[in-house]
């Protein structure tokens, strides 16, 4: 309901096959720590490591679909589109085969000297019944899911945000009250497996700057395991500007222990869209832009750090036109470097 979601059905199945070899590939061919190196065709390099130390996929869609522009002679869009392409981007992880998805894209990174950022959405119960529904069967699926990463991580360097909506959804009444319980304990769970790794860092999602205050959510983020969290994680899959996001986290910072936390900064360029239906003015709004590239050199001590945690180019969901959530929309995709 909110736009936390960055991944539908289409992706996640994308990510166990592609995303996977794609990684694979990389780690035999990636960059250098020294942002040197060039990926398969489409010449995307590394970010400099001191401001932004986040590994690049130079083999992503955005990559692939630059590729494919400049060898149709369309330079124009296929500049445009570099402008993703050549951004850190979060990798959301699959049910399938998470363990390797998670051993490939982190040893990808390594490679290149930089940190996988990740993002785990396969909670049950996801998404209330819609665009993006799903997620694990049940708890025990959902463990070994966070087992498989956690393994696949191991001691390589990686940032992950977790389960976009899952402490939201507890709060709005989206989730049936029978299975509160459970979900916080497989958030807690979840928490402290990846941040007993040594070198994770874990940001618990929690909203934007839209959806309600700080003291309706301050509470049930505690009882999800922020507290052991490195922080928390603002704006995913949305839109409000960067300045009303860090407005909302010093807020709700206040509230949980002055916890640290990240801004998804992908698309809110423009802000938030403030026509049409309200329940939907989060799906696939058009007139968006892209925000600040990803950073941590924010000027603020509370921000750890400005991400593209939505991976921009790729749909909502199934309104106005757009494809399954999680499909890239190359329409979509132009449209937001038109600023």
């Amino acid at each position: 309901m909110y736009g936390s979601r960055g991944a539908g059905g289409t992706s996640v199945k994308r990510a166990s096959a592609a995303v996977l070899g794609a990684a694979l590939l990389i780690a035999g061919c990636s960059s250098s720590g020294d942002g040197d190196g060039k990926g398969a065709g489409a010449g995307i390099t590394q970010r400099p490591a001191e401001t932004v130390p986040f590994w690049v996929n130079p083999d992503g869609r955005a990559a692939e679909e630059l590729v494919s522009l400049e060898k149709a002679g369309k330079k124009d869009q296929a500049d445009r589109i570099r402008e993703i392409a050549q951004q850190p981007t979060a990798e959301w992880i699959s049910p399938e085969n998470p363990e390797e998805q998670a051993r490939g894209l982190t040893e990808a990174a390594d490679e290149a000297g930089r940190t996988a950022l990740l993002v785990l959405y396969n909670i049950p119960h996801r998404d209330c019944g819609q665009y993006s529904r799903g997620g694990a069967a049940d708890g025990d699926a959902y463990r070994a899911f966070v087992d498989g990463v956690a393994k696949g991580i191991g001691d390589r360097s990686a940032t992950v945000v977790l389960e976009p909506d899952a402490v939201l959804h507890l709060v709005d009444g989206c989730t049936p009250r029978e299975f509160h319980e459970e979900r916080y304990d497989l958030l807690r769970g979840a928490v402290a497996k990846l941040t007993a790794l040594k070198n994770t860092k874990v940001y618990l999602d929690a909203g934007n700057a839209g959806w309600g205050h700080p003291d309706q959510i301050f509470e049930p983020l505690e009882r999800a395991g922020v507290g052991r969290a490195d922080g928390f994680a603002v704006n995913v899959s949305n839109f409000y500007s960067t300045e009303e996001s860090i407005a909302y986290g010093k807020q709700l910072s206040a509230k949980v222990g002055g916890k640290h936390f990240v801004v998804d900064t992908s698309r809110n360029g423009n802000g938030p869209y403030t026509e049409g239906a309200p329940d939907e003015r989060w799906c696939n709004p058009p007139g968006r832009a892209l925000g600040e590239p990803p950073t941590v050199k924010t000027a603020d001590p509370l921000v750890d750090a400005y991400l593209w945690i939505k991976r921009p180019g790729e749909s909502d969901g199934e309104c106005k036109g757009g494809p399954k959530a999680g499909d890239w929309w190359p329409e979509y995709a132009l449209k937001l470097t038109e600023g």
